[in-house]
C-alpha cells in the first residue's frame, strides 16, 4: 500500500475545498470544476488533507512535488547519520596509553558533531568498587571539556556503568578562538617588524670581547663620524700558572 497522496482522478470526493498553485483559497468547488482548473494550468490536482470535510486539494506539480519530498527525507536520513550515537568502553584498570587513544576517539567524535556513550565495563568484584568508573567518567569529561559537555549523568546499568556526552559548540568556539589567539601571539618572534634589527639601526646590542670586557657591536666599516675601538693594552708581568717566574713578554733592551 503505498502512502502517496490521492491525484487526478483517483479523488473520490464529490465536492472539495480548493487551494491554488500560489497557495490562495479558491473556496469549495465540484470536483469536475477543480479537475478543470487544474487541466487548464496543465497541473495536476492532488488530494493534501483527506480526513477533512470537504477535503482539500491543491493545485500543483505532482512530479516536482514528489522529488522535493524525496530530498528532504533524504536530508533527515543524512542529518540522522550524522548524529549517530557513538560508543567508547572503557575497563576500571584501563592503561595511561589506552585511556589517551580512547579520549582523542572521543574528542573526535565530539567534533564531529555526534554524542558519545562512555561505558565503563566491570569484571567480577570491580563492580563493587564504583568510584573506579565513575573516576575515569568524570577524567573523560574534564579531557573533552572544550568541545563537549555531559548531558546524561554517569549512571549504574547492571555490571556497567555509562555516560552520555554531547558536542558543545560554545566550548568549541572558545577553544578555537583560544588556539588563534596562542598561535598569533607565538608568531611574534625575531623576525617581528616591532623588534629592531642589531645591523638594521647600527646599534646592535653589546657583546663580550675575548678578554672578557663589554665591547660595542657597531660594524665601523662604511660609518661616518663613528669613532674606532681602542688598542688593547700590553698585559703586565704576571706569575706563571706554575708558580715560577715568567718573563715579561716584552722585556726592555739591554
Amino acid at each position: 500500500m503505498t502512502n502517496e497522496p490521492r491525484i487526478n482522478d483517483r479523488i473520490r470526493a464529490r465536492e472539495v475545498r480548493l487551494i491554488g498553485p500560489d497557495g490562495g483559497q479558491l473556496g469549495i468547488k465540484s470536483l469536475p470544476e477543480a479537475l478543470s482548473l487544474a487541466r487548464e494550468l496543465e497541473l495536476d490536482l492532488v488530494e493534501v488533507a483527506d480526513k477533512a470535510i470537504p477535503p482539500v486539494v491543491r493545485i500543483m506539480d505532482f512530479g516536482k512535488y514528489k522529488y522535493e519530498a524525496s530530498q528532504r527525507v533524504k536530508e533527515s536520513r543524512k542529518h540522522q547519520a550524522s548524529n549517530a550515537l557513538k560508543e567508547m568502553k572503557y575497563r576500571p584498570k584501563i592503561g595511561k596509553a589506552d585511556f589517551d587513544t580512547k579520549t582523542r576517539l572521543v574528542e573526535k567524535f565530539l567534533g564531529e558533531g555526534h554524542k558519545v556513550k562512555v561505558t565503563i565495563m566491570f569484571r567480577g568484584r570491580e563492580v563493587y568498587h564504583p568510584e573506579l568508573g565513575r573516576r575515569i567518567l568524570d577524567n573523560v569529561a574534564e579531557a573533552v571539556g572544550h568541545v563537549g559537555r555531559v548531558e546524561v549523568a554517569s549512571k549504574l546499568d547492571g555490571r556497567n556503568m555509562t555516560m552520555v556526552l554531547t558536542p558543545d559548540r560554545k566550548a568549541q568556539a572558545a577553544h578555537t578562538a583560544q588556539r588563534r589567539k596562542a598561535d598569533v601571539s607565538d608568531g611574534a618572534g625575531p623576525g617581528d617588524p616591532s623588534v629592531s634589527s642589531a645591523s638594521g639601526d647600527g646599534t646592535g646590542s653589546s657583546g663580550a670581547g675575548p678578554s672578557g670586557a663589554t665591547t660595542s657591536g657597531v660594524t665601523t666599516s662604511g660609518t661616518a663620524g663613528v669613532r674606532p675601538e681602542p688598542a688593547p693594552r700590553p698585559q703586565a708581568d704576571r706569575p706563571s700558572p706554575n708558580g715560577g717566574d715568567r718573563a715579561p713578554e716584552s722585556a726592555p733592551a739591554s
